[in-house]
């Protein structure tokens, strides 16, 4: 059984379990064919034998993305399995995780593989430095850390967790991690620009993946920064 999902054409998903202080949260990684033919890999994740034959069906991996200071934890292990591939993250990544060799500084401007793939927007004015991508081909958002969506969990605490902070069974950003946002009103114009787009789907690191009205759904989630 494959284990990537479509999401769009030319676009997929795959998840693994992931826990952060306790949270039963998961982790995803969105896979993007990009029009000069190889692969983007955002937010990486592991990658054994079985996945990387998945992929290599797909296309060569070409780059990596590592979209914010937080989902790189893996991105050691598969730029180890894919060596020609170009690593990316923000400018400070590269002093948190000195480890790591980073080939281009993530930025709005695109790398010019994938220039004409996507529209990019860094999100002001947050702890997180997360550059998020819309793929207007498919009008779907990828994003890690902007907004969770959990219809389901069968662990007991993270599904206490994300009721007492008004997301079970809707997409939002739990009260608890909003002190991430230093600067609401930087965040805020940010925000505003990323929902400029014709946003359908919407791809994101943690919870359930949207699929056809995205943009309505995430105008809801993010009423809490927008007001």
């Amino acid at each position: 059984m494959s284990r990537l999902q479509p999401l769009a054409d030319g676009l997929w998903h795959v998840s693994v379990p992931h826990t952060f202080v306790g949270l039963h949260v998961g982790s995803r990684m969105t896979v993007v064919k990009l029009s000069s033919g190889g692969l983007l890999l955002h937010s990486p994740i592991p990658v054994d034998d079985a996945l990387a034959t998945e992929l290599a069906s797909l296309g060569d991996v070409t780059h990596i993305v590592c979209p914010n200071l937080f989902h790189h934890v893996f991105a050691g292990e598969v730029k180890a399995r894919y060596p020609e591939a170009l690593l990316h993250g923000p400018a400070k990544l590269a002093k948190k995780r000195k480890d790591l060799s980073f080939d281009a500084v993530l930025t709005e401007t695109p790398h010019p593989d994938w220039g004409n793939d996507f529209e990019l927007v860094f999100i002001e004015g947050s702890l997180l430095n997360e550059t998020v991508f819309f793929h207007p081909a498919s009008r779907t958002l990828i994003a890690a850390d902007l907004i969770e969506n959990f219809n389901e969990c069968d662990h007991g605490f993270t599904r206490w967790y994300l009721k007492i902070g008004g997301l079970w069974k809707k997409p939002g950003w739990h009260p608890l991690l909003r002190l991430v946002y230093l600067s609401r009103r930087k965040a805020r114009v940010s925000v505003t620009r990323i929902l400029e787009w014709p946003i359908e789907n919407l791809s994101l690191a943690h919870g359930d993946v949207i699929v056809g009205n995205a943009r309505n759904q995430m105008y809801v989630g993010l009423r809490w920064l927008l007001s």
